[in-house]
């Protein structure tokens, strides 16, 4: 078995006050559920500014194949300067948490996290459970939320009409059972 090792690493200064705050307004901004989500992002970010580096000296063709791959998740993306401009928002709003809002098939992040976990998304036709799911841009028109199963009541037949009591009757009755119940009680002790 492969052992899975993590996709991002920590901050290198850990109270370091101006990353708390942006990392804050990020969280806030996209529904994140942890800061670590943030930091996987940055990672992602880092390995395509890394790939487009070792290109630099690359052919036009091998450059082009990383631009495309870019484009196909949503990046807009022509050269390597590009690229390596990339920030954590451009990378946040390909998010389907995100689309979903944007799109208005939600009203907040936090619902739209929601309703992916609850698998009530569907992309494709496909469920999709992971909010951090990377919406390509052929994709993006295809996304739908699951619609609501409606259980049909079938008619009970109509009774025949009983006939009611009196209320003071029944009151009476219901009163005097208790009595006999709380003396039954009483002498059960005794």
């Amino acid at each position: 078995m492969k052992r899975k090792h993590k996709s991002y690493s920590r901050p290198k200064r850990p109270f370091d006050k101006v990353r708390i705050d942006e990392e804050k307004q990020i969280k806030k901004e996209f529904g994140l559920k942890n800061k670590r989500e943030i930091w996987k992002t940055e990672a992602k970010i880092k390995s395509m500014r890394e790939k487009a580096k070792k290109l630099i000296s690359a052919s036009k063709e091998e450059q082009q194949a990383l631009f495309e791959q870019l484009k196909k998740i949503g990046l807009e993306v022509n050269s390597i300067a590009d690229v390596l401009g990339l920030e954590k928002k451009d990378y946040l709003k390909r998010r389907l948490q995100t689309i979903l809002v944007k799109k208005k098939l939600t009203t907040t992040a936090r619902s739209a996290m929601q309703l992916i976990t609850h698998k009530k998304v569907l992309i494709n036709g496909r469920v999709i459970d992971s909010p951090s799911y990377v919406v390509p841009v052929s994709l993006e028109s295809k996304i739908t939320l699951k619609k609501k199963k409606v259980k049909k009541v079938e008619e009970a037949p109509k009774e025949q009409k009983t006939e009611e009591k009196p209320v003071e009757e029944s009151i009476e009755v219901k009163e005097m059972g208790e009595k006999n119940e709380w003396r039954s009680r009483r002498k059960n002790r005794n």
